[in-house]
């Protein structure tokens, strides 16, 4: 599982830019969800051989007033969710009474914690760091988040002294956890019936046989068998027994999503048929589709609705999910078990088009017949030429196409190319992922040659004219 570090501080030390920059990005958001999270911002960090994920929160303050304290609830969850803590402070400002207050907080709760003085230009170290060795946290790491100083220290000394808690970034996650099984995650928000659909695919004895719990806000992991087919299921909601579960307590944990989503294969992507697709479904299959995983589309309670409600959830569902086309969707019950026999012959498609191994040739032909029946658009009078495609990854099937002007590839042609691989090669269930290879132009050195060839020498060149 990937490890959690939450980000905290006093207001204004400087923890969003930090948070910018080790996800390299200023809108590196994976998940904001209205209300829910209204101040945790989560992101995802692959950095100096680091993997993990990180938990921007709102200024801790001593002030007692609505903002402030929703402000520390939400940090004290992102603390509460996190392996490891990052404390910023303000090198400029110097050690101050809320640096003080959160100190002694974090020393009584005893989580692992890395004291960062920030904002430290023009500064020596040790002039920056002197004061906060009083706050009794360690040694300080000095950076400057705004222009990146100090922060592979910052990672290296992270490693050094906590190597069983943060992961090494891989290149090829989608190689991780291949052990012939499928990994099908069940994700959804609260109240749309993820445990009861669990333990109807599962059975209720058997849930509690293969119960294998990590820590508290890790995905549970499920081996089991159907149709002679191997699985895994991760489930986020927590596979408890029915008579303990209390669907209204369900909390809902983002870093167990993203830990799914990096886990699995294929997502089955619960959604509620009473309420239709509120923001939360959303921001679920946004993050689904940043994943890059396959999915399949569980609308459950179906059993309960009329003619005109079905055909209006229908609608809604085409109308707000338009980048799932690819996906199938199956109308269940999950309480009554109607439908849900039928998701896996969708699962299993999925994961056969997620790890599809296909040829160059086979690719390249099928390329070949796109630009036959539609040719590219001209760019400043020359047309975009592709001369091959190949198999760059899987789960899902990213396609390298190699060719001439090929970054300026349109979109609509793009998403043309995409449609017909998936068409042709029976990719269903899954997203494409295309990229586009510029060739070198292999005469440009032998252009340069002849250029330099025909261009006379002077005698007095690269000579003094003293």
């Amino acid at each position: 599982m990937k490890p959690v570090v939450a980000l905290v501080g006093r207001p204004n030390v400087g923890k969003s830019t930090l948070f910018n920059r080790l996800t390299r990005s200023r809108d590196a958001l994976v998940a904001d969800f209205s209300g829910l999270t209204r101040d945790r911002i989560y992101g995802d960090v692959k950095n100096e051989g680091c993997d993990f994920i990180i938990i921007d929160t709102g200024g801790l303050t001593a002030q007692s007033d609505n903002m402030s304290d929703l402000m520390r609830k939400q940090a004290d969850l992102a603390i509460e969710e996190a392996d490891i803590v990052f404390f910023l402070v303000d090198g400029r400002a110097g050690l101050v009474a809320d640096d003080e207050n959160v100190a002694q907080k974090l020393r009584s709760i005893g989580k692992p914690t890395i004291l960062i003085v920030n904002k430290s230009e023009g500064e020596t170290k040790e002039m920056m760091a002197a004061e906060f060795y009083a706050l009794g946290l360690g040694e300080p790491q000095v950076i400057s988040a705004s222009q990146g100083r100090g922060l592979a220290n910052l990672l290296s000394t992270l490693k050094e002294e906590m190597p069983s808690v943060i992961a090494t970034a891989s290149d090829d996650d989608n190689e991780l956890n291949d052990d012939g099984r499928i990994r099908l995650a069940v994700l959804g928000r609260p109240n749309v019936g993820k445990s009861t659909l669990v333990n109807r695919i599962m059975g209720e004895d058997r849930v509690v046989a293969f119960d294998e719990p990590g820590t508290t806000r890790d995905s549970i992991h499920i081996p089991f068998e159907k149709d002679g087919t191997e699985y895994t299921l991760i489930d986020t909601a927590g596979v408890r027994r029915r008579s303990k579960v209390s669907e209204m307590l369900e909390k809902f944990s983002i870093v167990k999503t993203l830990q799914a989503l990096e886990d699995a294969n294929v997502v089955l992507l619960v959604l509620d048929a009473h309420e239709g697709i509120v923001e939360q479904d959303l921001h679920l299959a946004g993050l689904i589709i940043q994943s890059g995983r396959a999915v399949v589309i569980a609308v459950n309670k179906w059993d309960g609705l009329d003619k005109s409600e079905r055909e209006w959830v229908t609608t809604n569902i085409e109308r707000r999910l338009p980048f799932l086309n690819f996906a199938n969707t199956h109308f269940i019950s999950a309480l009554h078990g109607s439908g849900v026999g039928l998701l896996f012959k969708s699962v299993k498609q999925a994961y056969e088009s997620a790890m599809a191994q296909i040829p160059t040739p086979r690719l390249t032909r099928v390329l070949e017949d796109a630009v036959a029946d539609h040719q590219p658009p001209l760019v400043h009078g020359r047309r975009i030429k592709f001369r091959y495609a190949h198999l760059g990854g899987k789960n899902p099937p990213r396609i390298i196409i190699h060719g001439n002007q090929t970054d300026a590839t349109p979109n609509s042609y793009k998403r043309y190319l995409e449609n017909t691989f998936r068409d042709v090669l029976k990719l269903h269930g899954t997203p494409i992922v295309i990229e586009f290879k510029k060739g070198d132009n292999p005469f440009k050195d032998r252009k340069k040659k002849q250029i330099d060839s025909r261009t006379p020498q002077r005698p007095w060149a690269g000579k003094s004219k003293s």
